[in-house]
């Protein structure tokens, strides 16, 4: 093995004079200070300025096991995070051992401590040391798994008794004990971290959704998002075009989250842009795709309607980019889910998107939605489904489309028994009067 640069740190050497119960003493002192530090590298390093005033040691590394991939395997790996009294290579600090191989190894897959009274007559030893004749290794068990091992060499042969495994084992019970705490404490943060993002992600969001609900001659309509308890992949937006006429989209991102939100933004900006050119829906969701393959993972894809409602003539004009298919509802009660549309926006590149009409006739109603709606789940694990929607709608449909909304969000709330939708569910509600 190829050595380098030389650990300098001199261990101290215990008192031979000092019995158990006063190195039990120390050993007591050392778990209350490095109790106190939530900083994993300075409580190991730490342990091994102290170590030495217990055991005698030559040399001396912690090694903790961590997990990575390769060729779709998991493969775990020993990282040292203390030494002590080596010749520092690459080779020791990220030994390339296995489970079961080494002294090391084998204590990290057995779990059993292990004492050799000389190296050179067990097949099992890994030299990692030219000097080490006697070696002490002790697991490090956190919830009855072993995340690590101590490992003491020492120059002499048969230098370590059972007293000293003793001690060993109990400051390793410590160690793991302050590794766990210190892991919390990470976990802490980072949670809390996610949260702060999150609730940036949900006021960005909600910047982006219209203060009111669009006034447009001879309609009735009104939007909403149902609250969820994530942030939503949801969106819906106006734009005035003309005074008789306003662009209408309905979206849902794949996920949740900052990533869904930054979709979001991204498609609020590309259509308005698209608006303001006059595009008509079918080309820009045509742009507004190319743009999102140029632009995103593979995994990202939005469905979403655009269309553009026309008060004078009484239309609607939209495109449909993979999302749920609209209910239309005639004032005969009559109505069916228009069941046309093409792929989600950045599926594919190049994608040709087709155009389709509505005609309304006084009295009948348009819903546009995501499927957080007609997916929700109650507690036996059905869904709300299209059919019930429809039906719910019926029933309220002499009423406004903002109370029309709030009649439909108290039956999910009754049906799923919460507070919050599991996923994301946004109404887009247009009533012609």
């Amino acid at each position: 093995m190829t050595e380098s640069k030389k650990n300098s740190h001199k261990t101290s050497t215990p008192d031979p004079n000092l019995s158990v119960v006063d190195k039990l003493r120390m050993l007591l002192d050392i778990t209350k200070t490095i109790s106190r530090s939530l900083d994993l590298d300075e409580v190991l390093t730490l342990v091994m300025d102290t170590l030495g005033s217990l055991i005698h040691y030559d040399a001396a590394g912690i090694y903790l096991i961590e997990s990575q991939m390769e060729s779709d395997e998991v493969q775990y790996i020993f990282k040292s995070k203390a030494l002590r009294g080596y010749q520092i290579s690459f080779e020791l600090i990220e030994p390339r051992l296995k489970l079961g191989e080494g002294f090391i190894g084998y204590v990290a897959q057995s779990g059993k401590p292990l004492i050799s009274a000389d190296v050179e007559k067990d097949d099992r030893y890994f030299p990692a040391r030219k000097r080490t004749r006697s070696e002490l290794v002790a697991p490090i068990i956190s919830n009855d798994k072993v995340i690590g091992v101590f490992d003491l060499e020492s120059d002499r042969y048969d230098s370590y008794t059972d007293d000293d495994l003793s001690i060993l084992q109990l400051l390793a019970s410590q160690v793991a004990i302050i590794i766990e705490k210190v892991e919390l404490h990470q976990q802490l943060i980072e949670k809390r971290r996610l949260q702060a993002q999150l609730e940036i992600a949900r006021e960005v969001q909600l910047e982006l959704l219209p203060d009111n609900d669009p006034e447009l001659a001879g309609f009735d309509i009104s939007a909403y998002i149902f609250p969820t308890e994530e942030v939503s992949g949801d969106y819906y937006d106006w734009v005035q075009i003309f005074e008789d006429q306003i662009g209408i989209i309905v979206a849902d991102a794949v996920g949740k989250g900052i990533p869904a939100a930054l979709l979001m933004a991204f498609l609020r900006a590309a259509l308005r842009a698209g608006v303001q050119i006059g595009y008509a829906p079918h080309i820009a969701l045509a742009k507004v795709g190319n743009l999102l393959w140029d632009s995103v993972e593979d995994h990202q894809f939005i469905t979403g309607i655009y269309g553009i409602l026309d008060a004078t003539n009484r239309t609607f004009v939209y495109s449909n980019a993979g999302h749920n298919p609209p209910l239309l509802i005639k004032p005969d009660g009559e109505y069916r889910y228009v069941e046309y549309g093409d792929l989600p926006l950045g599926m594919f590149r190049n994608m040709q998107y087709h155009q389709h009409f509505i005609r309304f006739e006084t009295g009948q109603t348009l819903v546009l939605y995501t499927d957080g709606i007609t997916e929700a789940l109650n507690e036996k694990g059905e869904d709300y489904g299209k059919e019930r929607f429809a039906q719910l709608i019926l029933e309220g449909i002499d009423l406004s489309a903002r109370e029309l909304i709030e009649f439909i969000r108290e039956d999910l709330t009754k049906f799923t028994g919460q507070k919050f939708l599991s996923d994301d569910g946004t109404l887009f509600i247009v009533k012609a009067t």
